[in-house]
């Protein structure tokens, strides 16, 4: 079977960015679950709707455009919302290894610059030795964001 090959652009009608690639689930199936570990479901159209809020509360306390946002939490729904709304309000999105020592996440948060970490509280007794000496705002709890954000 020969696979055809594609020339930059040619494929697709716009560039994929994390602004556009919601779109194709959002206009061919918008009622689609997403699941995260049987412990939470909700649709594409229902992401989308989270996703606005989230980075409309991450502007009113003061990130923009180009700010750094370290995110240190598991592979969750707040950690796919994170991974969009954070992009599409134009910061910077940090994923935080939580396997790394309390020393190399301050390391790579300075390095990065990161103004704030959102963090799951599983993962405080790592982040905060690491938020004395480090740029960034006071860390956000993700199990203080309430469950219908």
């Amino acid at each position: 079977m020969v696979e055809e090959e594609y020339q930059p652009g040619e494929y697709y009608d716009y560039p994929l960015i994390i602004k556009k690639i919601l779109k194709t689930p959002l206009v061919l199936s918008p009622s689609r679950e997403i699941v995260y570990s049987d412990r939470f479901r909700y649709t594409y159209r229902d992401l989308n709707k989270r996703i606005h809020p989230l980075a409309g509360s991450l502007g009113k306390i003061g990130i923009t455009k180009g700010d750094t946002i370290a995110v240190m939490d598991y592979d969750s729904h707040r950690y796919l919302e994170c991974f969009f709304a954070i992009p599409m309000m134009g910061a910077v999105l940090q994923t935080v290894n939580w396997r790394l020592s309390s020393d190399q996440i301050q390391y790579t948060s300075n390095h990065a610059e990161a103004r704030m970490i959102i963090t799951h509280s599983d993962f405080l007794p790592i982040q905060l030795p690491a938020s004395d000496n480090c740029l960034y705002v006071d860390p956000v709890y993700t199990e203080a964001i309430p469950p219908d954000f």
